[in-house]
């Protein structure tokens, strides 16, 4: 079996060309370099330099194998860097994935308290849609994840570990003006004759609509279709129309919109925290899901009003805080 330090040490000869620069790179004298190339040219078989007047210079069997050493150190690094992980919270990195809606809303505050806990712990936060997410997880470009599903849109828990993080409720968004907009709830059925504001691009709130409009027994009349929800809040805040959100999408709620309920006749979107099978967790990872849980589990307010408000955000900072 090959020696892993001769195989730096040859990697070392090659890269810089000389003994003598290798030594002082590795912290060795020439005469140690020489003697640990001598033992590896012994264990191969064959020479892997050849001296040159400008220095050493790897044979056939020098490339090949300096090639060969420059991967393992690389994969060694990289065991050691994970090591370093596994060891504590005092360095190290977490990769989360999330989607735009808790991105603008219950993300953030984990991140804050996660921070506070854990000052010296790199976060790479990304967001996507449901489907890049899948694949940044699948990856391992992300350890952690936050995904969303529907009854109809189940997520396979054979594919990812799956932890319920909150489900919330999908909540009706109606301009101050509305006639609704002094009503705490209403249901899907007393909403026909009414326009209403979707998102684009196949978004799931537009199957929300489409399966509650139907269930209540008519097709919505679509007036106009938003890129994001603070266009959708936006375009509702003037009387264009009104519109389905889930909870977390109106945390940063317009101040010309006014939220409505509307109880079990709409389905609850389940937010869950996702992790592949056969990653091993790291303890900045089992940190981090551990405070997602606990901030989850009140999330924003519970068991008060679920729609989301500034005193109802702080209380529930102040538990976790405690």
């Amino acid at each position: 079996m090959l020696d892993v330090k001769r195989l730096q040490i040859l990697l070392q000869v090659v890269e810089t060309g000389s003994v003598t620069a290798a030594a002082a790179e590795l912290f060795y004298t020439p005469s140690a370099v020489s003697q640990q190339l001598r033992k590896l040219e012994e264990e191969v078989g064959q020479p892997l330099l050849q001296r040159r007047s400008r220095g050493m210079v790897p044979t056939d069997a020098g490339h090949v194998l300096a090639g060969h050493a420059r991967s393992i150190l690389r994969q060694m690094d990289a065991a050691v860097a994970d090591l370093d992980q596994i060891a504590g919270l005092q360095r190290g990195s977490l990769r989360i994935g999330t989607f735009p809606t808790l991105g603008g809303s219950f993300l953030p505050v984990v991140i804050s308290h996660f921070r506070q806990q854990n000052p010296a712990i790199q976060l790479d936060v990304r967001s996507s849609r449901l489907a890049g997410l899948m694949a940044l997880l699948a990856s391992g470009e992300v350890g952690l994840c936050l995904l969303w599903e529907y009854d109809w849109h189940r997520l396979d828990p054979a594919t990812f570990d799956l932890s319920p993080v909150f489900t919330e409720p999908t909540v009706l968004l109606v301009g101050s003006a509305h006639r609704l907009a002094k009503r705490r709830q209403v249901s899907m059925d007393s909403l026909a004759d009414e326009d209403w504001i979707v998102r684009a691009n196949e978004h799931p709130v537009a199957e929300v609509l489409q399966r509650s409009c139907n269930a209540a027994g008519y097709a919505p009349k679509i007036a106009f279709q938003a890129n994001d929800y603070q266009e959708a809040q936006a375009m509702v805040s003037v009387g264009l129309g009104i519109a389905l959100a889930p909870q977390s999408a109106v945390v940063n709620q317009h101040p010309g919109v006014r939220v409505v309920h509307l109880g079990d006749s709409v389905p609850s979107r389940r937010v869950v925290l996702a992790q592949r099978h056969d990653r091993v967790r790291a303890p900045a990872e089992i940190a981090f899901q551990s405070l997602l849980l606990r901030i989850g589990a009140d999330w924003p307010n519970h068991p008060a009003d679920p729609v989301a408000t500034g005193k109802g955000r702080a209380a529930a900072k102040r538990k976790v805080a405690t």
